[in-house]
């Protein structure tokens, strides 16, 4: 006799980069960096900014055309140029304490991001959530990263979530709209660099500030409320 199968849990699904890890400025200047150096003058360091979230391979496919030839390149490209930003790296204020308040209400928590799967060896020490952190899903688990929903919807059953009693955190409209598609109420953060109105407009159901704004809102926060039952 096999033992039965652990109920589902509520839980959090969170995006990495601009969500916990102040990273998206640094990724904007990779980026931009990269199209540069693959003869690409024409995209913009704001045509950057208004992609970030989208997964890497889709993001380029998104600003070049889905003709692009290069697509393989311009990621390899941002690969190099990002590699030494990492070291500025920092987290978002009171990140490790929201993990841990998570935990604390008895909720999964569980990364999901559109980098890769190695990013994780150094993404979860620099959010401080090596003890708090469930697991994670990344692009290297799904055909498509974000805007798709594969990712949040990918993450449920591997990490037991009670899919009716999860929230998903991100910062760009890309993640509203795969919470959104993957039937998933969305929690945004503008310290992104996107406004209030845009992740409104996007479907986000609720949006704070940043980490620090969320925690200090959270009993009554829809992630509160799904720990509540």
């Amino acid at each position: 006799m096999t033992d039965a199968a652990p109920a589902p849990r509520p839980g959090v699904l969170l995006d990495v980069d601009g969500t916990l890890l102040d990273t998206n400025y640094l990724q904007v200047l990779a980026w931009w960096q990269a199209f540069r150096d693959t003869g690409h003058p024409e995209v913009s360091m704001a045509d950057c900014h208004r992609a970030i979230g989208i997964g890497s391979a889709e993001l380029v496919t998104h600003l070049l055309g889905d003709d692009a030839a290069d697509t393989e390149e311009v990621v390899e490209a941002k690969g190099r140029r990002y590699e030494p930003l990492r070291e500025l790296v920092v987290p978002f204020s009171r990140v490790d304490q929201l993990l841990a308040a998570c935990r604390e209400q008895e909720l999964a928590v569980v990364l999901a991001t559109s980098g890769m799967g190695s990013d994780l060896e150094w993404m979860v020490p620099a959010i401080g959530g090596e003890d708090v952190v469930d697991g994670a899903t990344t692009s290297a688990d799904v055909e498509s990263a974000k805007p798709a929903p594969d990712l949040l919807q990918t993450a449920a059953a591997p990490h037991g979530l009670d899919t009716g009693r999860t929230v998903a955190v991100g910062d760009t409209i890309w993640d509203v709209r795969a919470a959104r598609d993957a039937g998933l109420p969305c929690i945004a953060l503008t310290c992104g660099g996107i406004s209030r109105a845009e992740l409104e407009e996007a479907g986000a159901d609720e949006v704070y500030d940043d980490p620090a704004d969320l925690l200090a809102h959270l009993d009554d926060s829809l992630i509160g409320r799904v720990a509540r039952g």
